[in-house]
């Protein structure tokens, strides 16, 4: 008997029994990947995780619509892709609008990064060990999904990313295999044509950051940390770009990055000491931006960065604003005392 067989016994023996407990937790065996699905097809790691728990009622209350005969883990997949299509369909989220993006000049580029205003990356966990790859959460590739129309995007994520059959996903989206073929078909043509050519797949890159990016991360939170602008020069490849996806704005080449985040005036309304935590977002090594203003006990959340380091330097910045950091926990900090390093008035931009 196969483990999921085993499973799908489980289920039917809770369902029998009316036992929402020993329901839960065979499905939160799922959850890590159930998040990831929500979180591709929806961009938002909170709106993923109101959509995931609203997911694990659905199957509750149509608990009796497992059968036994498709994997359990489908059948979860099949309530979380329609949960997250009808959230794609609410009003609310029907408002939110993809839009070129602007450059510091104000002048109008194009970035599928930036021109995203709700996306948020998704924390990595302990658990997620090397089952999550690079390739499938790379901020690029999530951006560009949100781009796509609910249905094609469902299309996609299901047939590339879950690897589901045709008739599955026809099933799923209620459409017919031809539809489902049609809809994957353009897609794939929106994805060449939206990745940037020096964009790689990620597939051969390593699970986790290597020796070079985790001394590159190290350098990039104490030249934070100082806000010093020769350190953060020298960690930027030339051409590095920085999207900022709340405001829609895109900085690109060393230049315009360092300009952008030149130090804040000790006498301006943002001066402050400065603390960066590293973190890890989307399989990429990320930083936590802190400031303590004068008379206050704790450090606040001021933006996250997500960075893509290739060969020991910065190719890509992504500043999200503090609130994931709030929704995850990390909101405030109390004084972390450091003597090794020097908070100085901080870096710009936040």
């Amino acid at each position: 008997m196969s483990t999921s067989d085993d499973v799908a016994r489980g289920v039917l023996a809770a369902v029998r029994a009316e036992d929402e407990g020993a329901f839960v937790r065979l499905a939160e065996h799922h959850r890590k990947d159930l998040r990831v699905h929500c979180y591709l097809m929806l961009g938002s790691f909170t709106d993923a995780e109101e959509v995931l728990d609203r997911t694990l009622l659905r199957a509750w209350r149509a608990r009796r619509g497992f059968t036994g005969h498709a994997p359990f883990r489908s059948w979860l997949y099949r309530i979380a892709t329609n949960a997250c299509l009808d959230t794609a369909a609410a009003p609310a989220r029907c408002r939110r609008e993809i839009a070129i993006a602007t450059n510091g000049a104000g002048e109008p580029v194009r970035s599928a990064l930036a021109e995203v205003p709700w996306l948020q990356p998704l924390p990595d966990t302990p658990e997620d060990g090397a089952a999550v790859g690079r390739d499938t959460l790379d901020p690029t590739f999530v951006a560009v999904l949100q781009h796509l129309p609910p249905r094609q995007r469902a299309a996609l994520i299901l047939r590339d990313v879950v690897h589901w059959p045709a008739a599955d996903t026809a099933d799923t989206l209620g459409m017919n295999v031809a539809g489902v073929k049609s809809a994957l078909q353009r897609a794939r043509r929106t994805l060449r044509e939206e990745l940037p050519d020096r964009h790689p797949t990620n597939r051969d890159r390593p699970a986790e950051p290597d020796d070079a990016e985790r001394a590159c991360l190290e350098r990039y939170i104490t030249a934070s940390r100082r806000a010093d602008p020769a350190a953060l020069a020298a960690l930027l490849h030339a051409d590095a770009r920085q999207a900022i996806p709340p405001a829609r704005l895109v900085y690109t080449g060393r230049p315009a990055i360092v300009e952008m985040r030149r130090p804040i005036p000790a006498d301006a309304p943002g001066h402050g000491e400065r603390e960066a935590l590293p973190l890890a977002m989307n399989r990429r090594p990320a930083v936590g931006h802190y400031v303590r203003r004068p008379g206050v006990g704790a450090f606040t959340a001021t933006a996250l960065d997500v960075l893509r380091i290739d060969n020991g330097l910065i190719t890509e910045i992504i500043t999200f604003g503090p609130e994931l950091l709030t929704t995850i926990g990390l909101g405030a900090i109390p004084d972390v005392p450091a003597a090794d390093h020097e908070c100085a008035s901080g870096v710009g931009g936040r």
